[in-house]
């Protein structure tokens, strides 16, 4: 697309600094990174439900898909008033609201599965994942505003390995609760009040393991709110236009925010179909549970990766840094689609390694020089997320068509492609 002049300058305000003020508050750091690893960790279940979805109601990869697709549509309806929401109430209120409505969505599975209702635990995870969306406006431009300007990537960059250490450990814990009771029987050999039996019976591991979620997000929500008060220094400004679309119209930030919805579109296609790519008997021929454990591999390289990468991006161009990430990531997808065995199946998981510093950069590349409207392009950014929507559908439907998740793979490398040239087009500061 046509790219016009950056109009970020003298009219921001507060043009010196990336995100605007720092604020001050001893010891918050520790809940934002608390924050990180929950919301990373309950998306990351996904990857574990999706195949037991897609059993127990007999789906194809399309309609397994609605999963990630009903989740991040929450980005899409929820990131703008969810800004609007924390400019009303503040960071802290915020992240309370935003906890309060995620345990809502995790008790929503019980009717769900007494119903064993597929559209219900479609609305059970919307409404989840709206509450992701709140605590996220919040998590993102928080973990900015606790120090200096110039350190923004490599701080965000950390706590996203926070974040990735929850996507990391869920997966492996689920799989072992939610995969491991999969009866010997399946439901495409049911019919009737038997079906709707096994069903009810089957979900219940998914119900256990959000409840227990429940509890802890009650827990958290608990703790944050006692420190309500201890945010100061904490300011937004008015956007400009409707809820801060205008800023669209700055090249850094339309591009950051067209990256951000391939880069989440990319990330969860691929850990959607991890365990059906692995459970092929060309790639490493696993069973359903043992292919789960294997998600943690994908996510804990991630996590590794955004250890070593908040080192890394104090030293080195945080564009240059991106562009050759994805570069990694087109490769390794290439590598897969066209091996067998080990080399397919690990190539695949090493994936999550070029994923590491993807979204902090993307997110902080974009939002340079935002000043006081950082939870403005913070909500965009959200609204964006929902990348994970839409993208997975497609790969869901280009599996269906090719009959093959190695030609499916063709998606998510075309992302990878798009974000490669905005770590070239934003490899020097705004």
């Amino acid at each position: 697309m046509a790219l016009a002049p950056d109009i970020a300058s003298s009219t921001d305000p507060n043009p010196l600094e990336e995100f605007g003020a720092p604020v001050h508050a001893p010891g918050l750091q520790g809940f934002v990174f608390a924050l990180f690893f929950i919301f990373g960790g309950i998306t990351s279940l996904n990857d574990v439900i999706i195949p037991k979805l897609k059993e127990l109601f007999t789906l194809n990869y399309t309609q397994a898909m609605l999963v990630q697709f009903c989740f991040f549509t929450a980005y899409l309806v929820i990131g703008i008033p969810g800004a609007k929401l924390v400019k009303k109430i503040g960071y802290m209120r915020g992240a309370v609201a935003g906890l309060l409505t995620m345990m809502l969505g995790c008790l929503l599975f019980i009717p769900a599965s007494q119903t064993a209702t597929y559209g219900l635990f479609l609305f059970a995870l919307f409404v989840l994942a709206s509450g992701v969306v709140v605590v996220q406006v919040v998590a993102n431009p928080l973990i900015s505003l606790l120090g200096p300007a110039s350190t923004a990537h490599s701080r965000l960059t950390f706590a996203q390995a926070f974040n990735s250490l929850g996507t990391t450990l869920f997966p492996i814990f689920g799989s072992i609760l939610i995969l491991g009771s999969l009866a010997a029987m399946s439901a495409s050999e049911l019919s009737g009040p038997a079906l709707d039996a096994y069903r009810t019976q089957e979900t219940s591991t998914i119900v256990k393991a959000y409840g227990g979620l429940a509890v802890a997000l009650a827990l958290v929500a608990g703790a944050v709110w006692i420190f309500r008060n201890q945010l100061k220094g904490e300011s937004h400004s008015q956007s400009g236009g409707l809820a801060g679309l205008d800023l669209l119209k700055r090249p850094r930030f339309g591009y950051g925010a067209l990256c951000i919805f391939l880069y989440v579109g990319a990330e969860v296609s691929i850990g959607s179909l991890i365990v059906s790519y692995l459970m092929q008997a060309h790639v490493l021929g696993l069973g359903e549970q043992a292919a789960g454990k294997l998600i943690g591999l994908y996510w804990g390289g991630a996590m590794i990766g955004r250890f070593a990468g908040s080192v890394l991006l104090r030293m080195l161009s945080p564009g240059k840094v991106l562009a050759c990430a994805a570069a990694g990531a087109i490769t390794l997808l290439l590598v897969s689609a066209n091996s067998s065995g080990a080399v397919s199946g690990y190539s695949l998981l090493a994936i999550g390694l070029m994923n590491s510093i993807m979204f902090p950069t993307i997110f902080t590349l974009a939002c340079e020089r935002l000043g006081a409207r950082a939870a403005d392009g913070s909500g965009i950014l959200n609204v964006a997320i929902s990348g994970g929507a839409v993208v997975p559908l497609a790969t869901g439907m280009v599996a269906d068509v090719s009959g093959s998740l190695a030609i499916a793979l063709t998606l998510p490398a075309l992302c990878y492609a798009v974000i490669a040239g905005f770590g070239i087009f934003a490899r020097r500061p705004a």
